[in-house]
């Protein structure tokens, strides 16, 4: 089982590649958050790398993103359903644009974690906020 870290980051590494298209704002979102977030306070930064090939070595097996979904909801406690959730938007939402593939992964994510419809929709219109530019 993952532990909260790498659940949380298999969160965001999932959202940033749903779409093929890992792009510079979504890996600033991801280290900042990483960096700054309170949940990472006691987390090696040593570990992003093999974190993140574990991700992918995992997304890359058959049924790999069911696999993914099911590892994050178990290596999370449930308190911490809605941060995960809530880094995913913030991934989403860092390069500007929300693409298809993405919103289907926020979908399949909401779901797993069982994140009320209406606590979703606010977190998402957060990320927007935090997100928007002129």
């Amino acid at each position: 089982m993952i532990d909260h870290h790498t659940a949380l980051i298999y969160t965001m590494v999932m959202v940033s590649a749903s779409d093929a298209d890992m792009t510079d704002a979504e890996l600033n979102t991801i280290s900042e958050t990483v960096r700054y977030l309170p949940v990472f306070r006691d987390f090696d930064p040593g570990r992003m790398t093999e974190i993140t090939a574990d991700c992918t070595e995992l997304l890359g097996q058959r049924d790999g993103l069911d696999a993914a979904l099911a590892e994050i909801k178990r290596g999370l406690p449930a308190k911490l359903r809605e941060t995960a959730y809530a880094v995913a938007c913030d991934v989403a939402a860092a390069d500007g644009y929300t693409t298809q593939e993405e919103l289907r992964l926020l979908e399949l994510l909401r779901d797993s974690l069982e994140i009320d419809r209406l606590n979703a929709a606010a977190i998402e219109r957060g990320a927007r906020a935090r997100h928007m530019v002129l």
